[in-house]
């Protein structure tokens, strides 16, 4: 059986930790921010973790 492929697109936007979770950054902070709170804006640097739900697909996606 040949190897899988890694979906470019997914590698772009997911990282492995070191404890095996998946790593994401969070949606809308691109552009129309003037109306957003600092503290939402703020929130949006941070990274969060994938759901439980879309970590088997996400790891499909990886290539794993």
């Amino acid at each position: 059986m040949p190897k899988m492929k890694t979906r470019r697109s997914a590698a772009k936007r997911f990282k492995l930790t070191g404890s095996g979770k998946i790593k994401r950054n969070k949606a809308n902070h691109r552009h129309m921010l003037i109306r957003r709170p600092k503290k939402a804006k703020r929130k949006m640097r941070q990274a969060a973790i994938v759901v439980s739900a879309e970590n088997r697909r996400v790891r499909r996606m990886l290539g794993e």
